[in-house]
């Protein structure tokens, strides 16, 4: 099983686009895919038509048993997707709630690790949806991935946001002796403005090999995908976003980032 996570600690700058893209993508190629949705707002289980307020089991079932997860509640929580081999572990609105309640309960930073550990025959590859803040949430993403997206908008705000995540990620791995293969990845790039070409070229600047030699440009039919609760790749498979997220799916495969 192949665990990737997706994060950035600024919302709104297409983690579960990239999510559910590469997800439908790996799918297409015969793999068994599940999207793993750890933030408290849903976008990605809303993505595919579920509403967070109304799951009867989400993933927030997993962290109410004291870090002992039960072998059959994983697969009593997920949930299929309009996509053949592409399955949805999703999430709730009470997720909200779990630093005030039980974020100082030991073993709750390895909750997801544990999941993973009783689904490791049932799938090729997890993507992870984590939530935009540092916590106990995002904390599981780290510990349960082995290699970490984050896609990153192009413009000046979203910078700042990524040196936080970068920040994080230095402290997850002192505290925890851990390192991490990381791929930063150009989002919502246009080349029609100086704001998109300046901040590309920041983050190559700055962050070098750790950025994906391309980007995830503005394109409508990504809007129009996510509004029939589809991938891109059902929707237009030749469009440009369709073939930029084929490109870095390729990238990963192939060991880069």
């Amino acid at each position: 099983m192949h665990v990737w996570a997706v994060a950035n600690q600024k919302g709104g700058v297409g983690k579960t686009t990239t999510a559910v893209n590469l997800g439908a993508l790996l799918a297409e190629q015969g793999k068994r895919v599940l999207l793993f949705d750890l933030d408290p707002q849903g976008s990605m289980t809303a993505y595919f038509k579920y509403n967070p307020d109304e799951l009867q089991h989400s993933s927030y079932d997993l962290f109410c048993h004291k870090g002992q997860i039960p072998e059959y509640l994983p697969q009593q929580i997920i949930v299929d997707t309009p996509h053949a081999g592409l399955q949805l572990l999703p999430a709730s609105t009470a997720l909200a709630t779990l630093e005030r309640n039980i974020s100082q309960q030991d073993g709750m930073g390895l909750v997801v690790s544990k999941t993973l550990a009783l689904l490791w025959d049932d799938f090729d590859y997890v993507l992870i949806d984590s939530p935009p803040l540092l916590g106990v949430l995002m904390i599981n993403a780290l510990a349960a991935c082995a290699r970490l997206l984050i896609p990153v908008q192009t413009e000046y705000l979203a910078l700042k946001g990524l040196e936080r995540m970068v920040h994080t990620l230095d402290m997850v791995m002192k505290s925890r002796q851990k390192s991490f293969q990381y791929l930063i990845i150009p989002t919502m790039f246009d080349r029609r403005t100086q704001a998109s070409l300046k901040c590309l070229r920041m983050l190559k600047q700055d962050y070098d090999d750790k950025v994906w030699n391309s980007m995830i440009p503005v394109d409508t039919k990504l809007r129009d995908a996510s509004k029939e609760g589809l991938a891109i790749n059902a929707i237009d498979p030749n469009s440009r976003a369709a073939q930029k997220y084929r490109s870095l799916l390729e990238t990963l495969q192939n060991g880069g980032g």
